[in-house]
């Protein structure tokens, strides 16, 4: 026997399934996608490059927390002026949900980051550029849907 949960949770997947298939076939999604990985390739840029200035004077996950809050400020400038082109709503409260979104990023970030470091002896460097990539996808649908709408 079938509870009414379980029917609303399948109609509400097929509502997201739909809109993702529409949103899917607008070309201005790509060029956002786009335009968000160049942003996102730039803060990479950053976030490793003060990762590799930083990780020997400091502990190696104290000083990527402080380079990927450099590369997300820098994200974030970038993402509302460039790629989702923002003219409306509050800056600092579209902050505070980029912040939100990222500090989500981070936590998988810093997840990826210790399982290649420590259980895998992945040097830190490579280690951080590849756990930045991991939490790719989870930070633009986040922006898209929720920081920047």
């Amino acid at each position: 026997m079938k509870d009414a949960r379980s029917d609303a949770v399948r109609v509400d997947l097929k509502g997201h399934a739909r809109r993702f298939h529409i949103g899917a076939r607008r070309p201005a999604n790509w060029l956002e996608l786009v335009r968000f990985c160049v942003v996102g390739g730039s803060g990479y840029v950053i976030n490793v490059g003060l990762f590799w200035l930083a990780y020997r004077d400091l502990p190696y996950m104290v000083a990527f927390m402080i380079a990927f809050a450099v590369a997300a400020t820098n994200n974030f400038i970038w993402n509302r002026v460039w790629t989702f082109k923002i003219e409306h709503g509050v800056p600092h409260v579209q902050y505070a949900r980029f912040l939100a979104v990222s500090l989500l990023a981070l936590a998988i970030d810093l997840s990826a980051l210790a399982v290649l470091v420590e259980v895998m002896g992945v040097h830190k460097p490579i280690a951080a550029a590849i756990a930045i990539v991991v939490a790719a996808p989870i930070s633009f649908l986040g922006n898209k849907l929720w920081s920047f709408r």
